[in-house]
């Protein structure tokens, strides 16, 4: 079974087309897991096991672990998220060429799926285009102000660039394990992407702390079903004023989505 066949499985057994964003800000972390030796592994362990039953798969973004430490702590957390069932997404945006791009694609040995920058085209992709079984996201449209300097740019043949993104991710997914990232915040994009290439699964953020279009995002992101809805701080930061009770409220809150996500889900 391939990433996008294991995901379908999952969003069906846990009713759920949420995202989990495993993304622990060491500052943000509660005072009592800091006296841990990992306290990121302390914490992601808490939020998983708050939220696993609500989470169709975990997103960590590589960012928040670039360190000695970091990694130490993520291993742990993809270990412990593959216990728990629930499969593991990392947020890397990695690409690029040769022997490099090989190298990065070899994080999949270790987790489901990966974000990938389209921006070298696709030699620098292939790698983990190759991978029949692991879920590559591509870079398409997102939902940060300066994503417009140029993504929205117009080409000679009157396609913005993220529509030609899509359209290449599109012919690249041979292997039926290609989707997009595709951001919350404009529901027109959204639907115009999904009539462009309407088999392609979306991991939609900009969902919680950036305001996104819940209806919206459950309507164009899922294609047959599947597809992702991002939430990270707006569920594990959700309890950061509770203390030791921080977990309980994220697994709240990714409920509480859950259940906002599925109104609008067919």
């Amino acid at each position: 079974m391939n990433f996008f066949d294991r995901l379908h499985d999952r969003i069906v057994t846990v009713d759920s087309v949420v995202s989990v964003g495993l993304d622990p800000d060491p500052k943000r972390i509660p005072d009592h897991l800091q006296e841990y030796d990992l306290p990121r592994w302390a914490f992601n362990r808490r939020i998983i096991d708050a939220t696993h039953e609500h989470a169709a798969v975990y997103k960590p973004n590589a960012a928040f672990y670039e360190d000695p430490d970091g990694w130490r702590a993520l291993e742990e957390t993809i270990a412990y998220a593959h216990g728990k069932g629930v499969p593991v997404l990392l947020d890397a945006k990695r690409a690029d060429i040769g022997n490099t791009t090989r190298q990065y694609a070899q994080a999949l040995e270790r987790v489901d799926a990966i974000t990938v920058n389209p921006y070298m085209g696709r030699d620098s992709l292939q790698p983990f285009l190759a991978d029949e079984e692991a879920g590559v996201f591509v870079l398409c449209r997102t939902s940060n102000p300066g994503g417009s300097d140029l993504q929205d740019l117009e080409l000679e043949t009157g396609e913005q660039v993220y529509e030609r993104v899509a359209a290449l991710a599109d012919l690249w997914n041979t292997n039926d394990n290609v989707g997009l990232v595709v951001g919350a915040t404009n529901p027109d994009e959204l639907e115009e992407l999904r009539e462009q290439v309407p088999d392609l699964p979306f991991l939609v953020p900009g969902i919680g702390a950036q305001g996104g279009d819940a209806e919206a995002a459950v309507e164009f992101g899922l294609a047959n079903g599947v597809g992702l809805v991002n939430s990270s701080r707006g569920i594990i930061f959700a309890g950061e004023d509770a203390g030791e009770e921080f977990a309980a409220v994220a697994g709240q809150a990714a409920k509480r989505l859950k259940g906002r996500l599925n109104q609008y889900r067919e």
